[in-house]
């Protein structure tokens, strides 16, 4: 039983979020205490009566009491307030460099940092008004209801102090494999982050060495919402596109309205140099990735479906045409590459005190793909170069599993876990009107202090 339970968990654990899967597990309470057994009177006579009267009759209601909807919507609260300081005291211990001893690193092992607090209970107020969680008697509440309330919390969080906002591209922007649309929502919410000031990046896995026409191609209708957006040069330069994971740097160059390379010299600290430039051990980590990738092919009975596609610093499974790889597939592929190349590096570099070298192997949602390089290092990179922090930077993407390559982001910033383009546009929505408050609230408080200025210096004068 305990060998099968075991067997069973690490089979399933590359599926699931350990934070979201504990809420999950707390919310189960107020959702059984409403989930109460029904009477043959509360099935038929109450319902006939119901009917029959027109009116409706508040279930499980106490004489004089408030609606048994209403008591369950404040013991959701009630976890949620419990989670909050559970995070505030996981912060508290963080900045006393004492993470594992936090609670909530008791209770969830694999928790990391929290770059700002999560207004939990208010975001649950907002997300239950949409959804209807606490009201729902038959269908618990779900990891969409729990990511949702945290993707509310973070964004209501990190709205007073963001400065840079980065993105996934396949499925975060624009559908998998396609380009970026001109009559996109997101052209004109992107428009208006960078208006509010912001820095804007895409982080994505597609790698086209110092290939500006290629990214441009991807992201044509953004890059046309930029032409025809009005906004002045400075703005507009606030854009760049991070490809390879951390490997190939563009900006967006107002003049010529086109995407400029630029050279690592410029943005990569010795750190990253050290394995960048190291062709050797580059081509080392790839020819292993392709012997496990065939490997993998071979045993499950795939070389006639899939191809092997080797990049400068990537190399990926992908599907023939007419052939689609399920899920379960395509994790095994990443995940048979990951230990691979960990047992690589561990037994070569790692003993040898050696720095290893870093790499990706992701699901992509149709292909895999292992990379040289991650999301982690690129924002970190680009935090350096724009000089923001992790409380001023949110990174919004698709892949927060652990085959999945946004995941590793969540070391250096602040994230927000979306499914889909239109989930993208809700945040950033949600975003842009925190940043119409915090402008108009600084426009007040500079008028005020205007005022206030002129009035002294009026007053000076008739002295």
């Amino acid at each position: 039983m305990t060998s099968l339970y075991s067997i069973n968990y690490h089979t399933r654990a590359h599926k699931r979020d350990a934070f979201i899967e504990f809420i999950k597990s707390l919310c189960l309470t107020p959702f059984v205490l409403h989930t109460r057994p029904s009477t043959a009177d509360d099935e038929y006579s109450v319902a006939d009566n119901r009917t029959k009267s027109g009116t409706a009759v508040p279930r499980n209601s106490d004489a004089g009491g408030p609606p048994e909807g209403d008591r369950n919507v404040e013991r959701y609260c009630e976890i949620l307030q419990c989670v909050e300081e559970l995070i505030a005291d996981h912060m508290s211990h963080q900045d006393q460099d004492l993470l594992e001893l936090s609670r909530l690193s008791t209770l969830v092992p694999s928790i990391g940092r929290f770059f700002t607090f999560l207004p939990l209970k208010a975001s649950f107020m907002r997300q239950d008004a949409k959804r209807s969680i606490a009201a729902r008697r038959f269908v618990p509440p779900s990891f969409n209801d729990v990511r949702a309330i945290l993707n509310d919390a973070q964004v209501t969080a990190i709205g007073s102090t963001i400065k840079l906002i980065t993105f996934d591209g396949d499925m975060t922007l624009y559908a998998d494999g396609a380009d970026f649309a001109r009559d996109s929502q997101l052209v004109l919410l992107i428009v208006e982050l960078l208006q509010h000031g912001l820095h804007v990046a895409i982080v994505t896995a597609a790698g086209y060495p110092r290939d500006a026409p290629r990214y441009e191609k991807r992201l044509s209708g953004l890059l046309d919402g930029f032409r025809g957006s009005g906004l002045p040069g400075e703005a507009l330069e606030r854009f760049y596109v991070l490809g390879g994971e951390c490997n190939y740097l563009f900006r967006y160059e107002s003049a010529s309205g086109h995407l400029r390379y630029i050279d690592p010299e410029v943005y990569q600290p010795e750190s990253v140099k050290k394995w960048s430039n190291n062709a050797g051990r580059i081509t080392e980590m790839l020819d292993i990735a392709q012997s496990t990738l065939e490997q993998c092919a071979r045993e499950m009975g795939l070389e006639a479906a899939v191809g092997v596609l080797r990049k400068d610093r990537a190399i990926g499974v992908v599907p023939n045409e007419g052939t689609h790889l399920t899920r379960e597939t395509l994790d095994e592929f990443a995940l048979s590459a990951q230990r691979r190349l960990n047992n690589f590096q561990r037994a070569q570099y790692i003993r040898a005190s050696e720095e290893p070298v870093p790499f990706c192997a992701f699901n992509g949602g149709s292909d895999v793909w292992v990379d040289i390089g991650n999301k982690l290092i690129g924002v970190q990179m680009l935090q350096e170069f724009l000089g923001t922090t992790g409380n001023q930077t949110l990174h919004v993407g698709d892949q927060f599993l652990s085959t999945g390559n946004d995941i590793s982001t969540r070391t250096a910033c602040c994230t927000v876990w979306i499914t889909n383009p239109e989930e993208t546009a809700e945040v950033l929505t949600e975003l842009c009107k925190l940043l119409q408050r915090k402008n108009k609230r600084s426009r007040v408080v500079d008028d005020e202090a205007e005022n206030g200025s002129g009035s002294k210096r009026a007053v000076a004068g008739n002295k």
